[in-house]
């Protein structure tokens, strides 16, 4: 389980793992331990922009076609 952190933590931290990753001096038990953390890091970053991006004001037009805002009415 990723602990609570902000988006732009989780973020950095899966760029420090992709960079040690790509620096080949791992050993196969290690990096197979930092791509579990990554792909939990990478899937929260994702869960976390699709929450954002469903509260996000969003343009739409009415049925005169003009554009008024609405705010994205979240179904889950």
């Amino acid at each position: 389980m990723i602990k609570k952190q902000s988006f732009e933590a989780s973020l950095k931290e899966l760029e420090e793992i992709v960079r040690e990753m790509e620096s080949g001096n791992l050993s196969l038990e290690d990096a197979l331990k930092k791509y579990e953390t990554g792909i939990k890091q990478a899937k929260y970053c994702d869960d976390f922009l699709n929450t954002a991006e469903r509260k996000i004001i969003m343009l739409a037009k009415d049925n005169d076609g003009n554009i008024k805002e609405e705010i994205f009415k979240d179904d889950i």
